[in-house]
């Protein structure tokens, strides 16, 4: 004898909110936003010729309270307490439409997004003004995803919630300044400075894996809440050594370190450099081309890698740690050598970003390696979606891409207090961003994911057929 399924969230939309209901929490939102705001926007602070002067601006304050109070009434009228939807048989079958349909996107996306970025510097030369910026955006760009690439192995895969990633970060940066401008030319001489970076950036990976070891073996007995705690301490400790050993690291002055080059042909306009070997008239554009593309393949290498990792046994094991550690003991994986190669390769990855990094700043110093850099790349795994490599670059695009919009937001101006820059709200608009994408999609940008193991047919699982947490 069977029983039929209820059908929770049909039962769900049909609750109904009174009237009175709906004014209390109207009211009550309206209370506890405007007692909020009452210190914070309503209440200003001026200097005047040495006078602590407070001025008022209490209109502000009522229209954000009206703002919020007007969001909350749009969501309980159309989201939270909606007209009662379709049958759930008519549901099912638009779902499995969507499906196919996203399916047959998501085949090719890859594919098209590769095509995009590899031709994506001819599209720049239409636009002589904005050339440069936008190529230096796309090259800050590819490194926040390779970064999360990176951390998308730790994270997205083995469910090991790393807070203290940027550390990996430094060491592959502070690993090719040392040795660029230090080591190297004492054993070898100045003549390997134009190949510094191509020589250090295995030693940065490198390094970078054995302190992910390092931390990997103190945190072993750890998961979630703990984990997190300490990994943000190490993120910390690194930072700190970073300023406080001067003798080592120079300390909060930094280190010039060499930039990156055509294979020893430096991007400047002498004799022997990059435009006189090849008889072209000097462009700095062509330093910004030439390091897209070494970021672009360093990118792809780790996009292929993890990939290709996932696929293997280790890569299962990582899926297995993430969904359960218990279990995984129990069918006899090593659960500490899982950990360790989880992190030892993401802090891999980390290195090699850090290492190009400082190649194309030409400089590097602690105040680069702080913990909201950390914040940044887990915010751009999570919202693209643990475990999804594509989603990370959309989240990466949409995250960093909005910091440089607000510096074209002048108009904003008109509207802001004074002595207010837009940009100083773009941290404000990624965390209201954040929250709004862990309310209405909570696994990310991309919800679908392609399975390891499969009998017969390789078939994605949609998140509109699939729980929370189990797909």
């Amino acid at each position: 004898m069977s029983v039929a399924p209820k059908n929770n969230a049909v039962a769900q939309d049909n609750k109904s909110l009174t009237t009175s209901a709906l004014t209390k929490d109207l009211l009550s939102t309206a209370i506890i936003t405007f007692l909020i705001l009452t210190p914070i926007v309503a209440l200003k602070t001026t200097m005047n010729q040495g006078v602590l002067t407070i001025s008022e601006r209490w209109w502000m304050t009522f229209v954000f309270v009206a703002i919020v109070v007007g969001v909350r009434l749009f969501l309980h009228l159309f989201v939270w307490h909606k007209a009662p939807s379709a049958s759930t048989s008519t549901r099912v079958a638009v779902a499995a439409t969507k499906s196919n349909i996203t399916e047959a996107i998501a085949k090719n996306m890859a594919t098209g997004l590769l095509i995009f970025a590899i031709v994506f510097p001819i599209f720049t030369f239409f636009h002589p003004i904005w050339d440069k910026r936008v190529m230096d955006l796309a090259v800050y760009i590819m490194i926040y995803i390779m970064l999360g690439w990176g951390l998308n192995v730790v994270v997205g895969l083995a469910g090991l919630l790393d807070l203290g990633y940027v550390a990996f970060y430094a060491v592959g940066a502070y690993a090719y300044a040392l040795l660029s401008t230090v080591y190297f030319p004492q054993w070898f001489g100045t003549g390997i400075i134009p190949w510094a970076f191509y020589i250090t950036l295995p030693f940065a990976g490198l390094l970078a894996a054995t302190w992910g070891v390092i931390l990997g073996f103190p945190v072993l007995r750890l998961r979630g809440d703990y984990l997190a705690i300490v990994t943000l301490a190490f993120g910390e400790m690194i930072r700190l050594v970073l300023i406080n050993w001067f003798s080592f690291t120079n300390g909060p002055q930094g280190i010039e370190v060499p930039k990156i080059t055509f294979f020893g042909l430096k991007f400047k306009d002498e004799v022997g450099s990059f435009s006189d070997f090849f008889g072209i008239a000097f462009n700095r554009i062509h330093a910004y081309v030439f390091m897209y593309y070494v970021i672009l393949a360093m990118a792809l290498a780790t996009y292929f890698v993890t990939k290709r990792l996932r696929r293997l046994p280790i890569g299962r094991a990582w899926e297995a740690l993430r969904e359960d550690e218990i279990a995984c003991r129990s069918l006899g994986i090593n659960t500490t050598t899982t950990k360790l190669t989880a992190f030892a390769i993401g802090a891999m990855f980390g290195g090699f970003a850090g290492s190009f990094f400082a190649a194309r700043q030409g400089f590097v110093s602690p105040e680069s390696f702080v913990y909201i850099e950390s914040a940044l790349i887990l915010a751009i795994v999570v919202l693209g979606g643990l475990g999804s490599q594509i989603g990370i670059v959309f989240s990466a695009i949409a995250i960093m891409g909005s910091f440089e919009l607000f510096r074209e937001m002048d108009f904003m101006k008109a509207v802001l207090p004074s002595g207010s820059e837009p940009i100083q709200f773009r941290m404000l608009a990624v965390g209201l961003a954040m929250v709004l994408m862990m309310r209405f999609r909570p696994r990310g940008f991309v919800t679908r994911r392609e399975p390891t193991v499969f009998l017969k047919e390789k078939k994605s699982v949609s998140a509109d057929l699939v729980a929370e947490g189990h797909g």
